[in-house]
């Protein structure tokens, strides 16, 4: 069983940074793909970034490449993401989710998901 569960998120000014944690209590973390998503009011959720369950491959959106970055401890059951240089755009509620591992790391179709933490970078 996957149960996330998402923090770290804040208020802070624009060109801040912010650092988001997912943490699983469950036994299987290091056998699933991970992934953040977010959700900004009035906008569908996207895909930010997704790390492979060994940490050897990552894959970013291309709004986020060079400012954000997704890492994993399995030793922790944790998955972070360092979020630097943040926009008022990047405001938005935050999601980590899981999968089973495929060759790719996907942008879609994940089974297990946290409760999201609230981001918001102020102009």
């Amino acid at each position: 069983q996957v149960q996330l569960v998402e923090s770290g998120g804040g208020l802070v000014q624009a060109g801040g940074s912010l650092r988001l944690s997912c943490t699983d209590s469950g036994r299987t973390f290091s056998s699933y793909n991970m992934a953040w998503f977010r959700q900004a009011p009035g906008k569908e959720r996207e895909f930010v970034a997704g790390i492979s369950w060994s940490g050897g491959s990552t894959l970013y959106t291309d709004s986020v490449k060079g400012r954000f970055t997704i890492s994993r401890d399995n030793a922790k059951n944790t998955v972070y993401l360092q979020m630097n240089s943040l926009k008022p755009e990047d405001t938005a509620v935050y999601y980590c989710a899981a999968r089973r591992p495929t060759t790719k790391i996907q942008t879609t179709a994940y089974d297990y998901w946290g409760q999201g933490t609230q981001v918001t970078v102020s102009s």
